[in-house]
């Protein structure tokens, strides 16, 4: 039995091409299996996350990531008493509409779009992965997932202005999302900001010294790592700390957001919606750490001397072949070419968000290498 505040099934308004029941999976549990069978999911595989497979095979990618983020958000709802299905969709398909390369493909993408006047925007990407570009379904375009889906896609982590995005405006931009989708922006960020130190120590651009000396909470958790496994190697210190930072941020996430559900009096999903703020939270001290894990991340990592050339080669990259797209439209491939004269810069920027850091490598050795 969910908790009042949780979105139920049966309150959804729906699909936007209406289908039969199935006969054992509800509505969000069918999401749920169509993200998973999707292409754009497969290809979260060969994406960046913050390492090219050049440091090591064991780094999270986009998928890998994406895994990670759905068992903290699962494990949140459970807690909270949320609608565990429509959250765990929501976690599986918050990253597809991410582009090659990581946050640098963003970027660069980004920039191209607005020399012509439009933008990129890796959320409002999904939201047409989903609609529009997965083909598997003879009924209808798209995976024809149900509105509270698509609604999180878009509204999990930022509110939109129907002022400023009309286009938007079936997705109910005056209210707050369901707490479902509110979760899963923190359990993400949970997710990679752990990770991150993680992988920062095994490619050997973090030292375990500076971590200590830099981020108090982690050091906290080091030391008493110390006490309890004083012979253990220093790797495994360290895995405790970070698993104790990890749990220290989840089991705070849980506390304050149902501290702010009874405070507020939150008994309906009417009452989240109509919530003056969001809802799903760290507390004070423990949203301070977590800028604080932040701040060295930037600092010390996402934009270390060392991964600076593979970030320049990557905007490099989505530049050129973006640029010569536009440029030769009728080099595009049939499908692209046929839409290109809609708009080519935004036919050739959903081409580009779709690939795999592999492939668009391997398009730039055929179309700007090979020229």
């Amino acid at each position: 039995m969910g908790a009042p505040y949780a979105f139920g099934v049966e309150q959804s308004r729906g699909r936007r091409h209406a289908e039969p029941a199935h006969a054992y999976r509800d509505a969000f549990q069918r999401d749920r299996d169509r993200v998973l069978h999707s292409r754009a999911f497969r290809r979260l595989e060969n994406k960046t996350q913050v390492f090219t497979r050049r440091y090591s095979d064991h780094f999270r990618t986009r998928l890998t990531h994406t895994l990670e983020a759905a068992q903290i958000a699962r494990t949140v709802a459970q807690q909270l008493g949320l609608n565990e299905e429509l959250v765990e969709v929501l976690a599986l398909v918050h990253d597809i509409g991410h582009p090659p390369f990581g946050h640098a493909g963003e970027r660069a993408l980004d920039a191209c779009m607005r020399e012509h006047g439009l933008w990129f925007d890796h959320n409002l990407h999904a939201l047409r992965i989903v609609e529009s570009f997965e083909h598997r379904y003879a009924a209808f375009p798209g995976l024809n997932l149900t509105f509270e889906v698509r609604e999180g896609i878009i509204k999990h982590s930022r509110d939109w202005s129907i002022d400023e995005y009309p286009e938007l405006r079936e997705y109910l931009l005056d209210q707050r999302p369901p707490l479902e989708a509110q979760v899963i922006d923190l359990a993400d960020e949970i997710a990679y900001t752990t990770a991150d130190f993680d992988d920062g120590l095994e490619s050997g651009l973090l030292a375990l010294e500076e971590i200590r000396s830099r981020v108090p909470l982690f050091e906290c958790f080091f030391r008493i790592a110390e006490h309890e496994y004083p012979g253990a190697r220093a790797k495994l210190k360290f895995n405790e700390a970070i698993k104790r930072m990890l749990d220290r941020f989840v089991t705070d996430f849980i506390g304050e957001t149902a501290r702010r559900l009874r405070e507020r009096k939150i008994d309906s999903v009417e009452a989240v919606r109509r919530s003056p703020e969001r809802l799903a939270s760290l507390g004070a001290e423990a949203e301070a750490e977590r800028r604080e894990c932040k701040q060295f991340l930037y600092e010390r990592l996402y934009y270390h001397t060392q991964l600076m050339p593979e970030k320049q080669h990557a905007e490099r990259v989505i530049t050129e072949l973006f640029t010569h797209w536009v440029n030769h439209p009728e080099t595009l491939p049939r499908g692209y070419r046929e839409k290109a004269g809609e708009s080519a810069a935004r036919v050739v920027c959903d081409y580009i968000a779709g690939m795999t850091d592999n492939y668009i490598l391997a398009q730039y050795a055929a179309v700007i290498a090979g020229e």
